[in-house]
């Protein structure tokens, strides 16, 4: 039996059949077995037509007859071979979906896992728990951060000091450094030609 009667005939597997068709597997399988069938027979005509045409080259005007046939068998396998390419098309179209759709599948099928896991992770939490702990962590973060303010403050050294006389007299050297600065700046010197009049 060939291979294409098989198909058509549903030679599947038998679980295929108790499960009421094929899988996406071997669905897929048997259309790529048939892809392959396929290109073997459009290789076969392809050189089928380059011999019919040798032939009818050969034959020439010496025998038209035997010529003509030559060229009515080419175009018939090139008939055939646009034929199965049409079915070429079909079938890796089919091909494309399936797969598509088999994809497709089990990327629900994984986000459907990956929810039930979810849910399952969660069930154990109360949100009311999760506020109390964040609140209770909040509160902690924020004596850690009195603490180390006040093991960092140094005690009494920054009391001595009248912080308005420190910014007067940073104030001070800043312009001293300024004044330093435009001393060593050298101007261009000015033209001693008079300029032109305006137009």
């Amino acid at each position: 039996m060939s291979k294409i009667s098989k198909f058509f005939k549903g030679g599947g597997s038998a679980a295929s059949k108790r499960r009421g068709g094929p899988s996406p597997q071997e669905a897929l399988a048997r259309l790529r077995e048939t892809e392959e069938m396929l290109s073997k027979k459009q290789e076969y005509l392809e050189t089928r037509i380059a011999r019919e045409l040798a032939a009818a080259r050969q034959h020439g005007t010496k025998n038209k007859r035997a010529a003509l046939q030559a060229l009515k068998r080419k175009k018939r396998y090139e008939k055939q071979l646009s034929q199965i390419d049409g079915t070429l098309s079909t079938i890796e179209f089919q091909r494309e979906a399936l797969e598509n759709s088999h994809t497709n599948t089990e990327v629900l099928k994984n986000m459907g896992y990956a929810a039930q896991a979810m849910k399952k992770v969660h069930e154990n939490m109360d949100l009311n728990k999760i506020d109390d702990l964040m609140q209770d962590i909040t509160e902690q973060q924020d004596v850690a951060q009195e603490i180390s303010d006040a093991i960092s403050s140094r005690a009494g050294l920054g009391d001595e000091f009248d912080e308005d006389e420190l910014m007067a007299e940073l104030e001070e050297l800043e312009q001293e450094e300024l004044n330093k600065e435009m001393r060593d700046v050298r101007l261009p010197s000015v033209p001693s030609t008079s300029l032109p009049s305006r137009p």
